[in-house]
């Protein structure tokens, strides 16, 4: 069976798709709640699909370094790496910005992702697939943040994609449709949740484009 990297997978989209990904592939979810990452077990177990759980903080270094160490050495590499763990900084005016946070919104957003890019690029090879998701905020009031560190998160990704063009492994980009999740909830307070996609279904969306 083919193998599927998940990192941010106990919740919001990364769980939707570790769930949907659980027929054709062996999910290993990575994620720093471990309740989240053993209901979407259950959601994968319920499927007829088996997971590795492995509730970590993808700053982490030595952690992230042993992760994809045992995955070398128990599946040989990866078929499939998808990105959806990233940081939410609180909004607030630029001037206002917190040291703290937009430091944690560096390290999470920008720092680890490339550091997961030079270990998971070779357990990819050529023949694997990366798959970034992408939330323009940058430049929007109040956003300086998350808008700042996700957008250089996606300038990782679109470099990676135009140097591997021609040897892989592929890397695709998508914008997913706003969704019902924790992180949009504390972006708009008050908002109406019942015209959004839900995340399963974004993932059903999704999936045979990511796959394609």
């Amino acid at each position: 069976m083919k193998t599927a990297l998940i990192t941010g997978a106990s919740r919001g989209l990364g769980a939707a798709l570790a769930v949907a990904l659980a027929p054709t592939h062996h999910v290993i979810a990575v994620g720093r709640t471990t309740g989240g990452l053993e209901e979407v077990d259950d959601l994968i177990k319920a499927a007829g699909g088996d997971a590795t759980l492995a509730p970590m903080d993808i700053t982490v270094d030595a952690a992230m370094q042993q992760l994809c160490r045992s995955i070398h050495d128990r599946w040989g590499g990866l078929d499939l790496w998808l990105h959806t763990a990233v940081h939410a900084a609180p909004l607030t005016l630029t001037s206002h910005v917190n040291p703290k946070d937009f430091a944690k919104s560096v390290d999470i957003n920008i720092s680890a992702t490339s550091r997961l890019i030079s270990y998971v690029a070779p357990l990819l090879g050529a023949e694997g697939r990366a798959v970034f998701f992408d939330d323009p905020r940058g430049g929007e009031t109040f956003f300086a943040s998350y808008g700042a560190t996700k957008a250089a998160q996606i300038a990782l990704a679109r470099s990676w994609q135009a140097e591997t063009g021609k040897t892989g492994p592929l890397v695709k980009i998508f914008e997913p449709q706003p969704m019902p999740t924790a992180t949009r909830a504390r972006f708009y307070p008050g908002e109406d949740r019942s015209v959004l996609t839900a995340p399963h279904e974004e993932a059903a969306r999704l999936l045979p484009q990511i796959l394609a």
